[in-house]
This record gives C-alpha cells, structure tokens and sequence, in this order.
C-alpha cells in the first residue's frame, strides 16, 4: 500500500522536481517507510512506500531488466507469486521479491493487456521510455483512487486529491455541478471531482498519453462486469462454489510481512471474514470494533459474539460526540472533497486504533453489493407497485397523511415504518431505476431546488444525479430489475462512496484494507447468482448466508442488516447543535453565497424542536460548508 503521483510533459521539457517533491509529501501518511522518485526530462514519477511485502528490497521505482519501463504502485497484486513463476519462465530476471515488479514484467509480455492478468486492488503509473508512452491503470472494482489534470501541456496526477491541487499551476475554480450531485448523492461520482477540469480514473478504467504523437490523453475501460448468463447448479454446489471461492479470497489477502488482523462489525460480511482467517491461521486473528455510547448504535455485542466464537485477541474503540469537531476536520483534510458519509466518522477512530497493533486489516466491504444485503433490493419490487397506484394517492392523500405522522428518532437498522413511509412521497417523484437515489438521498430534488440561489438554477441540471444512475442502470449487462440495480450500484455507490472512504480513513492512519468480497472473480461469479440465491422475501444474501451458518454464531447468521448507524439526530439537537448552526448559517460564507438561507434556518429549526430528523442533512450541509472554508 503506498501513495504515488507524477508530472508528465508532452514535450521533454525539465519536470518542475520541488513540485513533485511537494505533491509526494502531502501523500506521505500512505507510505510512511521510504519514497522514491523516477525523473527524466519531461518526465517524473514518485511514491511513498507502506511496506508490506519485501521489506528489504521492495522500494519503488521499480525497473525491468535494462531499466527502460519504470513503474510505481499502489496497491496490492495478490496473485504475484503465480505471475512471478509464469514470467520466470518466461525469462524475465527479478531482483526483488515485490509484486510490483511483475507489473513492468507483464508490461514486457502483454502491453497494456498485463492488467488483465492483474488480480488485486491498485493504481499503478508505468513509462515506457522506449516509445515515450504513460500507462496508468486503476483496479477494476475502484479500491485504490487516483486524481489527475491536465494543464499548460503537462498532465498531473496523484492517488489524492489534496497533494494534486499543491502541483497545478493554476487554481481550478469549484465546479458547482459536482456541489450539486453531492447534495443527491452525498459523493461526487468519478469522473467529476469538485474542481473544473480535474478528475478521477474511474474504476476499470486505463489512461495512456503517448509523447511522440502529441496525443492528448486518453482513458478506456478495460473489464466490465456481467450478470449474464446465470449459474443452473444445484443450491448444495453453488455453496461449494461460494466457500471455495471467498476462502481463497481470504486466504490470498492474508499474505503479507508484516503483522495483519481485521475489522470486526457486527455484521454478517466483516464476520465470514473473521471466520475463514481464524480457520487458515495458527494463531488467534487480532480483531477491532468501533462502537458507540448511545446502545441503540453500537453493534460491539454482535462483534464480541464473534470475537469470542474464535477467540480472537479483540480491541474496541467507543466513539463519543466530543471527538466529533476534530475528526471532521481530519476527514476534509484526507477526502480533499466533500463526502457526507457518516460512518466515515467511526471508521477513522477504528483504524487508528487498529493501526497500533497491526499494519493490514481485512473487512468485510463489498459484500451487500455483491450479494444484495441492502433491505432496498426486496423493497424496489413492492415500491414501483406503488408507483403506479392512482396519482391522487401517491401525490396528495398519502403524503399529506405522512407529514403529520410524528418524528422518529435516529434509527440504525434503517428498517422503521414511520421512516418508510415518510420516504413514499419520494419513491414516486424519482425515477425507479434510481434505486439509491429513491431511498438513500438526503435531498430531494424538491428540497435541492429550494436550496440553490436562483442565480444558479440555470447552470445545474435538474435531474443530473438521476439521470447518472439511470445511465449505469441501463448499461448493465443484465435482464433482472434488480441485477441492474446491483451493476449500478457497483458503479457509482461503491467506488464512489464506500471505497472513498474506506481507502482514506485507512491510510490517513498507514492501514492497508483488503477486502476479500471485492475479489473480481468473487465479484463475477457472484454477479451470475440466479436472484432467489439472493434475496428472499424480506432477507438478502440468502446463498451467502446459508453457507456460513455453520460458521457463525446462532445469533449472527440469521440477523438483519442494520448498517454502521450513526447518531446524528441526537448530537445535531444536543452537544453539537450551535456549532453546527454557526457553520451552515455563517454569513458571508461559500454556503451563503450558494443557497438560500431561508430552508437552512427552516432546516436546523425544525431538527431542534424534534418536527423533524434532518440529522443526516445537517451533516451533509456542515461537512460542506467546513470543505468550503478549508480553502482545499
């Protein structure tokens, strides 16, 4: 696990080296053990190593044998030892003993195919000097990120958004339709960042410039994944299948030179993982949870059940409002970008904690994507019934009548019937291939369009955050409702929220996070599951389930899906409550200038006198408005 970042000029004029110097030192939290730097005319490349396999002899740069094709990494191929045997006989030479070095290798063997062979979670930046040629590949399920622009005839990138901004020479002004897709979707979807003309490799996805053509760059994608056609095995093979397949996930992820454990929800996924290291190893797996003082929140009973089912040597961390105002400002700082996923929040403190006992940590993320845990996934079918009753049931008598319904309080399992039903008046103005955006959004499109100045409602599409998602659903190669949804989901939500956050929050710490279920043959083979060994009736993961009962303790395995709940509602009314009002209605302030304040005072009154729970939409506005301030 490292960081890298490089300077690429179309002609080879000097690279600017302190530039470089600085982009790579605002990274070094990801690589805290060595740099290295690669620097031609026109040409710079450089990393922050986090080592992790080879200790000794793994430092980056890496070359292949007469130093012609330089490589830098971040990430991790797991499949190495079998690539390495292969390209020995092949007759490559290697000189250490890192999976890095099978990139240049491959490189050598297949061009830019070698990503092909690629089994693992990574970003790596590969120059050619032979044909003046960049190749930059990001892994196919998006784990590992990286951010780039192009400016004065040079393209910059960098695996963080921060360290790429310090380079460029000229301050890219905020793109506000990107402000206005994460008030949708709470993220700002790849390829869009929060400035103009800066973005993100999307996940699957190459990037190639080559010099000698002035060719401009350009990004393809290289694998997509397919849900068709479905596996017609027997149930009792399928389960087989599954625990042969997520054990050599497992397995292969706990390879390493340095001490490793695993992050320990609660949850049914972090909980397998848990189950099939503690199978494979000799000695107890090291395990970490994250709860709350609010019990309602914590799943750290659930997490303990496990921990003791295998007796692993458990650490817990109890989260408390008070180390709320510091954290944020960390988050910002890391995710460069506004994200308002809360559980972003518990997840920092965890790998703080875990980073003081072990250097790599597995979870369990992936998983209700791969396997459809979400409780929305059995939902859809009966909401989009809804969506065709009579209009004047869904438009005017049923929102009407749950407007008056009362406020509930923050609700971790996500699953209460007030809370439902005051989400139906939604359901029906958002178009149902938007699974996420129906259930999952925190504004409206009503609400968004009563934010906004109407200076800039011209200059935002009223439904682009719709639109986005609609589009991955159709472009999936699938013909269930929702398998399309899961495909979509994979390609937005995912890379774009929950990878996000788990790559910061880990390396903001030097923590490697491996997560098992993001194994792209994993990830294949689970694709093709006919939907009933998915979801049925009201339960999801259905195959996943049943083959592991055995594993888990009884209590587990038959538990719903609650989600890392966070409780906003009650910190928003009480202890944080003026200094979350002192961000979002600061006069004079990039908050001010974009939106109205009339629905911010209207927002932050209600949630105080409890006619409301606008908790997750106060920490959407407060992360923003700090995001805005910070000067990022």
């Amino acid at each position: 696990m490292c960081g890298i970042c490089g300077i690429i000029d179309t002609k080879p004029h000097p690279v600017d080296q302190s530039a470089l110097e600085g982009m790579n030192a605002a990274i070094a939290h990801r690589g805290p053990d060595s740099d290295g730097f690669y620097i031609r005319p026109g040409v710079g490349l450089a990393v922050r190593r986090l080592a992790i396999i080879d200790l000794q002899t793994g430092d980056q740069p890496i070359s292949n044998e007469d130093q012609t094709i330089w490589v830098v990494q971040n990430g991790e191929i797991y499949n190495f030892p079998e690539l390495r045997a292969d390209l020995e006989k092949r007759g490559h030479i290697f000189k250490t003993n890192t999976d890095t070095e099978c990139i240049v290798h491959l490189y050598e063997e297949y061009g830019d195919e070698c990503v092909q062979h690629m089994r693992g979670m990574f970003v790596f930046a590969l120059w050619d000097e032979k044909s003046e040629r960049l190749l930059i590949a990001r892994d196919r399920m998006g784990q590992k990120p990286l951010y780039y622009a192009n400016q004065n005839g040079r393209l910059y990138f960098s695996s963080e958004l921060t360290s790429l901004l310090l380079a460029l020479p000229s301050k890219s002004e905020v793109h506000l339709p990107a402000i206005d897709f994460y008030l949708s979707l709470q993220y700002i979807p790849e390829p869009l960042t929060p400035y103009e003309g800066v973005f993100k490799l999307p996940a699957a996805h190459q990037l190639t410039l080559e010099r000698s053509n002035h060719q401009s760059v350009n990004v393809q994608r290289y694998w997509q994944l397919g849900y068709e056609p479905k596996w017609t095995a027997p149930e009792a093979q399928l389960i087989e299948q599954l625990r042969s397949q997520l054990r050599d996930a497992v397995v292969m992820r706990m390879i390493s030179d340095v001490p490793l454990g695993a992050h320990l929800s609660g949850g049914i996924d972090s909980s397998i993982v848990v189950a099939l290291m503690a199978q494979a190893s000799s000695l107890p797996v090291k395990t970490f949870s994250v709860g709350f003082e609010e019990a309602s929140f914590s799943e750290l009973p659930y997490a303990r059940a496990v921990a003791e089912h295998y007796a692993t040597d458990h650490h817990e961390f109890t989260l408390t409002f008070g180390d709320i105002p510091a954290t944020i400002s960390q988050l910002i700082a890391h995710f460069g970008e506004p994200l308002a996923d809360p559980s972003a929040l518990p997840l920092y403190h965890l790998a703080r904690l875990t980073r003081q006992h072990v250097t790599v940590a597995l979870n369990g993320d992936g998983g209700d994507e791969a396997f459809a845990g979400y409780h929305r996934y059995w939902l859809d079918p009966w909401a989009n019934r809804y969506a065709r009753l009579p209009l004047i049931l869904t438009e005017k008598l049923v929102p009407a009548l749950t407007r008056m319904l009362p406020n509930t309080k923050d609700n971790p399992v996500g699953s209460d019937l007030v809370d439902g039903l005051k989400r139906l008046e939604q359901l029906v103005a958002i178009d149902p291939r938007a699974s996420i955006l129906r259930w999952g959004s925190y504004f409206s499109p009503a609400w968004k369009r009563s934010l906004w100045r109407e200076e800039f409602q011209a200059l935002l599409e009223d439904r682009q955050a719709e639109s986005f998602l609609v589009g991955k659903f159709e472009e999936a190669f699938a013909e269930s409702f929702m398998d399309r949804t899961l495909y979509a989901d994979i390609h937005s939500y995912l890379p774009g929220d929950l990878l996000v956050k788990a790559d910061r929050m880990t390396m903001a710490h030097s923590l490697e996070g491996r997560s098992p279920f993001l194994d792209h043959e994993l990830a294949a083979w689970a694709a093709r599951l006919p939907e009933n060994m998915k979801v049925r009736g009201r339960q999801g993961k259905y195959l996943l389930r049943k083959a592991f009962a055995g594993d888990l303790p009884p209590r587990l395995h038959t538990r719903g899906k609650q989600g890392f709940g966070v409780p906003l509602g009650d910190w928003f009314r009480g202890p944080l409550a003026e200094w979350a009002r002192d961000v979002i209605l600061a006069p004079q302030s990039q908050l001010d200038q974009w939106f109205e304040s009339h629905p911010r005072q209207q927002l932050l009154e209600e949630h105080a006198a409890g006619r409301a729970n606008h908790g997750k939409r106060i920490y959407a506005l407060l992360v923003l408005g700090l995001w805005a301030e910070s000067g990022q």
